[in-house]
């Protein structure tokens, strides 16, 4: 009872309206939500020249780093880890594409997160969050939604890339075990929280983990524990080449690093807090500079450890939902990535259609977003629409973002109502159109 109490008088659980309990449940939930970047950041970071298994250490313990960071000193449930955004840039286009060593890459991810900090520190995202117009900030809830739907359904096989058609997309194969074990997930997902059954996503992870260890073949026991690969020559710790970033050659690279991360990590943030009723009358989330501050600094941890630009993950979502409202739920998450470093066989026993269901429900309940749009306002309320439309049309957050931030400000010009538009708005909204125009868009 009194670690009880010390919990709830440090995270303010009961005056969130949560207890213990479900913020423990929220934590593994978001856990399970995003453990599959531990193995898609090495492979993806393997096939560009990293060592896999020290990037599966860095990115346990970014994520670890990053999420304690959160929980116990910005106290919001809201879990960190590489972004596979950034992870993909890092491994595809710096290194691959323009031939960057992987050292001086890790320099042009640490360098990243010192702009980042820096951009943080002073305020200048904060201000963007408060530039942010609510139609954009509900759109982005609506666009984020709509793409954790693509990413789920994409991962177990229900929609796939049509090789023949004019269109891009096309409905998989229903019939397959992933399908169909997601989707049953999913329904038994609405039934369990209707019901408001505690950790009910959590327990359909869990269930539908047992019958993909038991059905299929793909998924197998491969252990408990392993040692972890920290030392030796194939570590990647402290070997970041900062000198060999700051080339002019690679000096874009991370402009566009700073630039993809400041409104995707922003934007994820802000949709997230809206989505655990973390943001006060104002607007302002709640302990918001700290948030910010969070992650950024974790791109600079990351940098030094030898992973990939750090973020907060939409997943958190995912704990929200379960009933994650504070910092206790991404400390949780940390302390699970930090366990991960020696029990990374264990990961392999939660197939990506276990985590499915709880991120198209997640999903689902971020298109809730839709009712918040002013209808009476409607440059405002279409330019979310567009800003959502192409943030799953685009895969890309900024995207969206930086075509509603473009309609909104031509509409407004248009429409002959200058007054409404204040100047940080124009200005945003310039700088990503010549951030578009410019090339340098991720």
């Amino acid at each position: 009872m009194k670690i009880h109490a010390i919990l709830d008088s440090y995270f303010e659980i009961a005056s969130r309206g949560s207890s213990v309990r479900r913020e423990v449940i929220a934590g593994l939930t978001t856990f399970l939500a995003m453990v599959y970047s531990i193995i898609v950041v090495p492979n993806m970071l393997g096939s560009a020249g990293f060592d896999p298994g020290a990037v599966f250490v860095a990115t346990c313990l970014v994520s670890a780093f990053g999420s304690c960071l959160m929980g116990l000193w910005a106290r919001l449930p809201m879990a960190i880890g590489c972004a596979i955004s950034l992870t993909a840039f890092t491994a595809f286009s710096l290194v691959l594409g323009q031939k960057v060593s992987v050292p001086a890459a890790l320099g042009a991810v640490f360098l990243m997160g010192v702009v980042f900090t820096a951009i943080t520190v002073t305020g200048v995202r904060t201000w963007i969050l408060s530039n942010l117009p609510p139609g954009i900030a509900h759109g982005t809830g609506i666009g984020i939604g709509l793409f954790l739907l693509l990413i789920a359904a994409s991962s177990v096989g229900l929609i796939v890339r049509n090789e023949h058609a004019g269109l891009p997309i096309q409905l998989g194969s229903i019939r397959g075990l992933p399908v169909i074990l997601s989707l049953l997930g999913l329904a038994a997902t609405f039934g369990l929280e209707k019901r408001k059954v505690p950790g009910g996503m959590l327990l359909i992870i869990f269930a539908i983990s047992v019958l993909g260890l038991i059905l299929d073949p793909k998924v197998r026991y491969q252990g408990i524990f392993a040692m972890p690969s920290i030392g030796g020559e194939k570590s990647l710790i402290g070997s970041m080449d900062i000198v060999g970033a700051l080339q002019p050659a690679v000096l874009p690279a991370v402009f566009a690093l700073v630039m993809t991360a400041v409104f995707d990590a922003t934007g994820t943030i802000r949709a997230v807090a809206g989505q655990a009723s973390l943001v006060d009358s104002k607007g302002q989330i709640v302990n918001g500079s700290k948030a910010l501050t969070s992650d950024s600094v974790s791109s600079i941890v990351s940098g030094f450890l030898g992973g990939s630009p750090a973020a907060v993950y939409i997943e958190s979502a995912a704990g929200v939902a379960a009933g994650g409202k504070t910092g206790l739920t991404a400390t949780v998450v940390g302390f699970l990535f930090l366990l991960m470093i020696f029990l990374s066989p264990l990961s392999y026993l939660v197939p990506a259609y276990a985590t499915a269901p709880a991120l198209m429900y997640v999903g689902l309940l971020m298109l809730g977003n839709v009712a918040k749009l002013d209808f009476d306002d409607k440059i405002d309320s279409l330019s979310g629409l567009l800003c959502a439309v192409f943030v799953v049309l685009s895969c890309n957050i900024v995207t969206g973002i930086m075509l509603g931030f473009g309609s909104l400000v031509v509409g407004r010009i248009v429409a002959g109502e200058i007054k409404k538009l204040n100047p940080g708005t124009v200005i945003i909204a310039v700088v990503l159109v010549v951030f578009y125009a410019g090339g340098w868009a991720i």
